[in-house]
């Protein structure tokens, strides 16, 4: 198995490794695959694109006038920073909605100034504060205005989960009946496709006109409400590359104008090798600019320092 490597060397010696299969596709044909790229890979927060479009094809986004960082944060995976938290609960009070009909549980504020803001007022974390509270509010906005059950919005058979599973398969070009599906850590239903159709699913949605566009300008237009290092790879190159990060090491990427697409999964489910990755891999492809890949150098620089500021060490991506 042909897999990409990332490898960090410390003194010259490789201390640890990272193995990530990885499928990129252009105009429909890869130009760069290697490793399990047709095995099922769940998407995790990756679909949430195409979940925040079922949101917006519903019609409640314009029933309830939703704002383009509304339509974000609904695609986002937050950190549940004062912004975020602010965008979650206006969604809910233009839908008519209370935070208690979220199902999406509890966790701290992924943000650390969210978290220690929370610590030091002396307050425990709502259900506002998960990352995907956002997807939550917009799920059931749109149950609400199609008159369908609040109550089991998460359910596969709800119309809102069989409009999100139609809305993959529309892109990924998998049927709808060989899409696995499983529990996100939200509660979520998600999705199991391979590789290479995530790729060809986010190249599919960056270039597809209409409620596809509204949807991905949102995300390109407000990336701070997306969250994660999405934010950071969205600010780098505006209007250019459309990322998205899913749970257990899953990235996707699409690049408007250029029909390309690309999904990675780190096989240990680890974050610290996409940065990394996706700059040698954008790079090699040469689908951004020099100039376009200046925040994402500074956010995945080669050169490993300690706390003291030493070099001690290198990260390598190895083709």
């Amino acid at each position: 198995m042909n897999q990409l490597r990332c490898e960090f060397l410390r003194a010259g010696r490789v201390e640890s490794v990272h193995r990530v299969s990885l499928a990129a596709l252009e105009r429909g044909k890869p130009v760069l695959v290697r490793g399990r790229v047709d095995d099922p890979v769940f998407m995790r927060s990756c679909a949430k694109p195409f979940q925040g479009l079922s949101v917006v094809e519903s019609g409640a986004a314009d029933a309830y006038g939703f704002s383009t960082e509304e339509i974000a944060v609904i695609c986002g995976s937050h950190l549940g920073e004062t912004e975020h938290v602010r965008a979650v609960q206006s969604i809910l009070k233009k839908s008519g909605l209370k935070s208690d009909t979220l199902q999406c549980g509890v966790h701290p504020p992924s943000g650390g100034k969210a978290l220690r803001d929370l610590t030091k007022a002396g307050k425990e974390p709502t259900v506002l504060h998960n990352n995907c509270s956002g997807k939550h509010s917009g799920m059931l906005a749109a149950a609400r205005f199609l008159r369908a059950s609040l109550e089991t919005y998460l359910r596969p058979g709800h119309p809102l989960q069989k409009a999100n599973l139609r809305n993959l398969s529309r892109f990924s070009g998998v049927p709808a009946e060989k899409i696995g599906l499983g529990v996100d850590g939200c509660s979520a239903p998600t999705f199991a496709v391979p590789l290479r159709a995530m790729a060809r699913a986010l190249a599919s949605f960056c270039e597809t006109p209409g409620t596809p566009q509204r949807v991905r300008d949102a995300m390109m237009a407000r990336p701070q409400m997306v969250g994660r290092p999405c934010s950071t790879i969205m600010s780098s190159a505006p209007g250019r590359i459309l990322a998205k990060v899913g749970a257990e090491g899953v990235y996707v990427c699409g690049f408007p104008g250029r029909d390309a697409g690309l999904a990675l999964k780190v096989e240990d489910g680890g974050t610290r090798a996409f940065l990394p990755v996706l700059h040698a891999v954008i790079r090699r492809l040469g689908w951004l600019e020099k100039a376009d890949l200046g925040g994402l150098s500074k956010a995945a620089p080669a050169v490993l320092r300690n706390h003291a500021g030493l070099a001690v060490g290198e990260v390598r991506v190895v083709f």
